[in-house]
């Protein structure tokens, strides 16, 4: 059982990085909150997290493939034919890499912190609600007429610092950008959409780089474990990215707010009477 048990919490781990990570309920936070909880009783920590992530933003390269073809072709012809700049797709690879800037730089910038104060489980409770209520008033009072046609530098930029916020668990990646997008005016399929593909160069990048970084080092998940965890992460990420932009084009994000809501409260009111420890 003690040899089966690394693998069986990685597995649980992964479904659970797979369901959350496209809807806007924070999988950072949902792995951080998790893993204490399981007979190991240890936080997965900041590289596992970002190493699953790629078994996910893999659904996504396949999911949205034709999509991400047409993009990396026009982008990569308007670097040496300006002309081409107006062309939607040459300017949606432009603007991913321009919404990327602001996570890379926050990245680098505060990594220490992303890696351990703010883990701190009181601070991801409240980024949960918090994030949960805005979202919740965006999505019901923001006008969503915008499409991506529409989508220029200023609200890229916007975008891209709502993504950052994400470096914080609790918040979302999903969760922010949605909600910045609903608050813009865009209207919710596409701001998921832009979610889905503005996540692509800063998950990779992550993912890679605590790859390259833990191997050869302890972890508290050993390497086959997080290989298995990213494999069933990008099975259930997939079917979920299906499911969720069927849900959005008909319905809102009050389940995702209320359960928000809920799961932040669960936590501080763990962390009150011990069950959970903050770090």
């Amino acid at each position: 059982m003690d040899t089966w048990l690394p693998w069986l919490e990685a597995a649980i781990l992964g479904i659970v990085q797979g369901l959350t990570e496209f809807l806007p309920v924070s999988s950072s936070a949902h792995l951080r909150i998790l893993g204490p909880l399981l007979p190991s009783g240890t936080d997965p920590g900041a590289a596992f997290t970002a190493i699953t992530q790629l078994g996910t933003e893999a659904a996504v390269l396949v999911y949205f493939r034709h999509d991400i073809a047409r993009i990396l072709v026009r982008w990569w012809g308007s670097i040496t034919q300006p002309a081409l700049r107006r062309d939607p797709d040459a300017r949606m690879g432009w603007l991913i890499l321009v919404g990327t800037l602001p996570i890379a730089a926050l990245g680098l910038l505060f990594k220490d912190a992303i890696e351990t104060s703010l883990r701190h489980l009181a601070i991801t409770a409240t980024m949960l609600i918090v994030f949960g209520l805005l979202l919740g008033w965006a999505d019901r009072r923001a006008p969503q007429t915008r499409t991506l046609r529409e989508l220029g530098w200023g609200h890229g930029l916007v975008f891209g610092f709502a993504q950052a916020m994400a470096l914080i668990p609790g918040v979302s990646r999903s969760g922010g950008t949605i909600t910045a997008g609903l608050l813009m005016g865009y209207t919710r399929e596409a701001a998921a959409r832009y979610s889905f593909l503005l996540a692509l160069p800063a998950v990779a990048a992550s993912g890679l780089y605590q790859l390259v970084r833990s191997a050869g080092t302890a972890t508290p998940i050993a390497a086959g474990p997080t290989a298995l965890a990213t494999l069933i992460a990008f099975g259930v990420g997939y079917a979920v990215i299906v499911w969720f932009l069927k849900l959005v084009s008909t319905r809102g994000y009050r389940p995702f707010v209320l359960y928000r809501i809920a799961l932040g409260a669960l936590v501080l009111l763990l962390l009150a009477t011990g069950v959970l420890a903050p770090l």
